[in-house]
């Protein structure tokens, strides 16, 4: 992997972080990590400039003042990395929920098969879930059928948040205007590519839920998907 970089936001993940960082690097010598941590009180921020005197050159730390949600640690980000020459830009979770080894997977669906969005898909060959509850199986995905119907993407994870984006996409989308900050902003993402016709492949992995730490799922965040996005579908209507 060339010209690539992995947004990983963070809050206390201090169990998690080391090898997260560890083994992204270990995929290949050319990917360069950002670590968007949101001030956590267990200290990630810290062992990641601890780790920044060993991947000096491949390691980078944004620090936001507190918790303010998982969009906007990824449009923070998206943006830091458009300022400089990133091509391929990831969007991965510290708890190895995403594997490190499926990153390659995701880069050679946009480097060598010309998508211009790569998914981590839980649900394109199934379902392939590992340490979830049935209960949230099931929510998850029945979220992904229903913003499959309400917004007419024909993607089967609408909510995943392993993605590979290339440059072109992050460029066109206007982040100053994303709406939403939790659980919604993968679908928002999602459909403003879709809407701008770019090519969107899914790449069929198997997720596991965190051993280490705890999950950051709310029903504030699982609210926000379900009306938002009716509300960010009739708007696209109008815009037409």
């Amino acid at each position: 992997m060339t010209n690539a970089i992995v947004i990983i936001p963070t809050y206390n993940e201090i169990e998690n972080i080391e090898a997260i960082i560890k083994a992204v690097f270990s995929q290949s010598d050319g990917v360069h990590v950002l670590i968007v941590d949101d001030n956590s009180p267990d200290l990630t921020g810290l062992k990641v400039k601890e780790l920044q005197t060993e991947f000096s050159n491949r390691l980078f730390l944004e620090e936001r003042k507190e918790k303010s949600g998982l969009g906007t640690a990824y449009i923070h980000g998206f943006k830091w990395c458009l300022e400089r020459t990133y091509e391929y830009i990831f969007e991965m979770d510290a708890d190895f929920s995403h594997n490190p080894e499926d990153l390659v997977r995701l880069y050679e669906a946009c480097h060598e098969t010309n998508a211009d969005l790569a998914i981590g898909s839980r649900y394109v060959t199934g379902v392939n879930v590992v340490n979830w509850p049935m209960s949230r199986v099931l929510m998850s995905y029945f979220a992904s059928k229903y913003v499959r119907l309400i917004t007419g993407m024909k993607i089967h994870d609408t909510t995943a948040g392993f993605v590979c984006y290339k440059r072109k996409v992050l460029e066109a989308i206007d982040l100053n205007n994303i709406k939403f900050i939790g659980y919604a902003f993968q679908i928002e993402m999602k459909f403003k590519a879709y809407l701008k016709d770019f090519k969107i492949a899914e790449v069929p992995v198997i997720f596991t839920d965190r051993t280490k730490g705890e999950s950051k799922l709310s029903s504030g965040i699982i609210s926000e998907a379900i009306f938002g996005v009716i509300s960010m579908k009739l708007k696209s209507l109008f815009k037409k």
